[in-house]
């Protein structure tokens, strides 16, 4: 497959993703950035350390600023809690070079893309019965 076949390929698959799969490839390219991040601060190289962790904290952001207040409170509530959480510790954790901030990071959003995850499968499971009832 061509690098031209290659990106329309990727194009239609964001194009026609359900929300829930839009929700995890952001978990998942975070998550991704922050470990090509944790690559390069272990290997010494800043500069790379610094621009894929920017890109993790770009996402989150992202997954930040998209939080419907008004979908369920008390989730959007915890999940702003967490966002903020793992912003921080993405910015203390490029500026100071720390690994720990960084693995809780990835802990944490890996954590939170599991759930969101089990959640869809549990719609889907659901969705299925309806179907067939």
């Amino acid at each position: 497959m061509s690098l031209n076949g290659y990106s329309r390929y990727q194009q239609n698959q964001l194009t026609t993703a359900t929300p829930a799969r839009l929700l995890l490839a952001a978990y998942d390219g975070a998550i991704r950035f922050c470990r090509i991040g944790m690559e390069k601060m272990k290997e010494g190289r800043a500069e790379e350390q610094s621009v894929n962790i920017n890109k993790a904290l770009a996402v989150v952001c992202e997954l930040l600023s998209t939080l419907n207040e008004d979908a369920n409170p008390p989730l959007v509530a915890g999940l702003k809690s967490l966002y903020l959480y793992v912003i921080e510790k993405l910015a203390h954790a490029n500026l100071a070079s720390d690994e720990s901030c960084l693995q809780e990071s990835i802990n944490i959003l890996t954590s939170l893309r599991e759930s969101w995850a089990e959640a869809e499968r549990i719609v889907q499971r659901e969705s299925v019965q309806e179907e067939a009832a």
